[in-house]
């Protein structure tokens, strides 16, 4: 390859995202150049588009544009009331889930895990869940954190942060394997995940 200083730092960047490497970076890169005004510049103008007008919301976790202003009794993020919140790691496990059309309720967004160490606890969008689900007259949350130790860890942490709350909690059972991240797994697992999921038992006090 060429020893071209914006190219280089182009494949860079791209090669960053998840699932390429070096050489898919360089194959995406030479598509957009061999097709400027048909990718490069659309591109280009979508990118600054989201970049300026698209955040993630500070209660939900969602993303919304940033002309949307959200409180914990006017969410403008979701139209229709309901009576459940399905917790999730990431905004591509809430995108998973309602692909599958399996789950119609409020989604939570967590924006990661708490690691096996017990960091940054504070990151995560706990705090907010625990209001919503007491401002939103909520009967059900659905812990749909992945199989891992850290994601394990998180839904121990958010049922002991509603353990002073009367609503009901319950986990993804069947068919989400020990280890499985929730994006990665296909509508049929996500279905049984669902639709066996368990109550989890309240901590005394």
């Amino acid at each position: 390859m060429q020893n071209i200083t914006e190219i280089e730092e182009l494949v860079k960047l791209i090669s960053r995202l998840p699932g390429l490497g070096p050489k898919s970076a360089k194959r995406i890169v030479l598509k957009l150049i061999n097709n400027r005004d048909e990718l490069v510049k659309p591109l280009a103008k979508s990118l600054v588009e989201v970049y300026k007008n698209i955040t993630r919301c500070k209660i939900c976790g969602t993303l919304k544009p940033n002309s949307v202003e959200c409180d914990y009794n006017n969410c403008k993020v979701v139209n229709k009331k309901f009576d459940k919140i399905c917790v999730v790691e990431n905004i591509s496990d809430q995108w998973s889930i309602e692909s599958s059309n399996i789950y119609n309720g409020y989604f939570h967004i967590l924006g990661g895990t708490i690691s096996s160490a017990g960091q940054k606890k504070e990151d995560l969008l706990i705090n907010s869940l625990v209001e919503r689900v007491k401002k939103d007259k909520i009967d059900e949350v659905i812990l749909a954190t992945s199989a891992t130790v850290e994601g394990q860890t998180t839904a121990y942490y958010i049922q002991d942060s509603l353990k002073d709350i009367k609503v009901k909690i319950s986990k993804l059972a069947q068919g989400l394997p020990v280890g499985g991240e929730i994006e990665s797994l296909d509508d049929g697992t996500l279905f049984s995940a669902f639709k066996n999921r368990t109550g989890l038992k309240r901590n005394s006090g």
